[in-house]
């Protein structure tokens, strides 16, 4: 018998000073896994994720703040810096009381996990890394731009990154190093275009933009932290991804040699064109994980 698929459900909850809008399906008694989302999207690009994970884990997946449905605070008010997206997500799992959880890591979600993880190293589980970097060598030369505005957080150069914010630089996010652009849903990058449009949403990323150098400031702690604790770690890669280069993957071996790899033929949004192999190799790893826990704690 054919088990029917877990019904997403759509929640809002008061965490800090914003408003988190999550996806949440399976049953919380089951192991969590906590989905962080980038740039420049939203908990969207996991749609076709969650129902594959469902059965088996109760999977939450919230917008951040400047993100997707989450309502937060107007700039003047809330500093937009990661630091403070990874107070607001560590008080929303608070909010929705997951106390323990494997995070899944992308883009901007993972500075974001990251950050959570060095705070409270006894709460994550797990990590799977889609795309989310640590490591220097997996920064490309696409960072450029952004990189001299970190030296030189000028007016003119904070101008320059206005093309990131674009709908034809968000659709050739989620086309560049797809075999088939035919595969991408276009709903993908058009909803993220209509979200980045709205008044003030170009300032708070543009904010975020200077404030990534925080994060590859913090490379070495994090790279710490895997070294030390040594979670269990996955890493899911596109490796035609423009921006996080395959060698951001590999690093992650250095610290933690039992980290495992993998590495598809596709672009940054991975998940537009190998949602079910990524869910495959999350499936497996996890069951892993899992028992190896048990183990450990008996």
């Amino acid at each position: 018998m054919t088990q029917a698929p877990s019904k997403i459900r759509y929640r809002t909850v008061k965490a800090g000073p914003a408003t988190v809008f999550y996806r949440e399906a399976g049953d919380p008694r089951h192991p969590a896994v906590l989905l962080l989302h980038g740039f420049p999207t939203s908990s969207h690009m996991f749609r076709n994720l969650i129902p594959l994970l469902a059965d088996r884990y109760h999977v939450v997946a919230p917008d951040l703040p400047g993100f997707g449905f989450t309502v937060a605070p107007d700039r003047a008010e809330f500093g937009y810096s990661f630091a403070n997206l990874a107070k607001v997500i560590g008080a929303f799992t608070d909010a929705i009381g997951l106390a323990r959880f494997a995070i899944y890591v992308f883009d901007y979600g993972a500075p974001v996990g990251f950050r959570l993880a060095l705070a409270h190293p006894d709460r994550v589980t797990a990590i799977i890394s889609q795309n989310g970097n640590a490591y220097e060598e997996g920064l490309s030369g696409g960072w450029s731009p952004i990189q001299r505005y970190w030296q030189d957080p000028t007016p003119a150069n904070r101008k320059e990154l206005r093309s990131f914010l674009s709908p034809d630089a968000t659709k050739w996010q989620y086309t560049h190093g797809v075999a088939d652009p035919a595969e991408v849903a276009p709903e993908s990058y058009t909803l993220d275009s209509v979200l980045l449009s709205r008044p003030g949403n170009d300032e708070i990323q543009l904010d975020l933009f200077l404030d990534y150098a925080s994060n590859v400031a913090l490379y070495p702690n994090f790279q710490a932290y895997f070294a030390e604790r040594k979670p269990p770690l996955l890493a899911v890669w596109g490796k035609n991804d423009p921006f996080f280069l395959p060698p951001g993957a590999e690093a992650f071996k250095r610290d933690n040699p039992n980290a495992e790899v993998h590495f598809f033929d596709t672009g940054h949004f991975a998940l537009e064109t190998h949602a079910a192999d990524i869910a495959n190799a999350i499936r497996e790893f996890l069951g892993r994980a899992v028992a190896s826990g048990k183990r450990n704690a008996a």
